[in-house]
């Protein structure tokens, strides 16, 4: 069945004349707009009086944070030197070429200069803006999904799919796994979290993001496939390079949740 609902999705959402607008680009709009709403909705909740154009402009840093971190971030960490012999290249964006963590280092540095140019507190920002990051990442992998590309390994679970550009033999759809994993239940923990009131401690969230993300990643690349122009860095079926960079973020998470837990500061607008 999932097979079949594969083969009858289109990349293509719509197209007005020369306009063609993808499932992709929409799932882009449609998180960082989710992001928005759930930084506006927590600072409402927890009691901490931020207005719009704050959260405009935050989330906008954000914006050009994860679309500049993240193509670096790939072209830096998969591009197997590609990038250094032809730079130019790098401003090639639409021809794919997106990392997660590279994406998210730049969310955090372009939402801390954002922070400091507003006068906010930067890790109750972080704590807020991160809460809502896994509806992006939902709405990412299920667009992976569609456009048929980071598929898995082959297998004969019930639910595999025979993607186009994966020899045509049944595989598991991993983009999918990190939909469900990375996104609906990362979603579910860090709201669940966030409707305490009074908030757990100033970077509490954000170490759960961080663990539970690299968790999440490391377990899933098991399964899916690496790039091919990297291929396993220990062998045949050992070690990707998305379970290298996920490692420092299991290891960043827990040292924040131990921040978090020894220094108990309450979550607070301006330093």
């Amino acid at each position: 069945m999932l097979n079949e609902l594969w083969q009858a999705l289109d990349p293509v959402a719509f197209s007005l004349g020369p306009l063609v607008v993808r499932w992709y680009s929409l799932a882009y709009i449609a998180g960082f707009a989710l992001v928005a709403l759930v930084t506006w909705r927590l600072s409402r909740r927890w009691g901490i009086p931020l207005d719009g154009d704050e959260v405009y402009v935050v989330v906008m840093a954000c914006v050009l944070g994860v679309i500049v971190g993240g193509r670096l971030g790939y072209c830096l960490f998969y591009g197997d030197g590609h990038y250094l012999a032809h730079p130019l290249d790098v401003l090639k964006v639409y021809e794919g070429g997106m990392s997660f963590h590279g994406g998210f280092a730049g969310c955090l540095l372009a939402g801390w200069v954002a922070c400091r140019r507003l006068g906010l507190e930067f890790l109750t920002m972080a704590d807020m803006v991160v809460c809502g990051v896994p509806a992006g990442l939902f709405f990412g992998r299920l667009a992976n999904f569609v456009n048929g590309e980071l598929w898995g390994k082959p297998t004969d679970v019930a639910w595999a799919v025979c993607f186009d550009s994966g020899g045509g033999v049944p595989r598991h759809p991993s983009q999918l796994y990190e939909a469900l994993l990375e996104g609906l239940v990362l979603l579910c923990v860090l709201l669940w979290l966030a409707r305490r009131v009074p908030p757990l401690p100033q970077g509490s969230y954000l170490g759960v993001f961080f663990l539970l993300y690299g968790t999440f990643r490391f377990l899933v690349e098991f399964v899916r496939l690496p790039d091919a122009q990297l291929g396993y860095l220990l062998g045949t079926g050992w070690l990707t390079m998305g379970q290298v960079l996920s490692v420092p973020l299991v290891l960043v998470g827990v040292a924040l949740l131990a921040f978090a837990a020894r220094t108990r500061r309450p979550q607070r607008l301006r330093p």
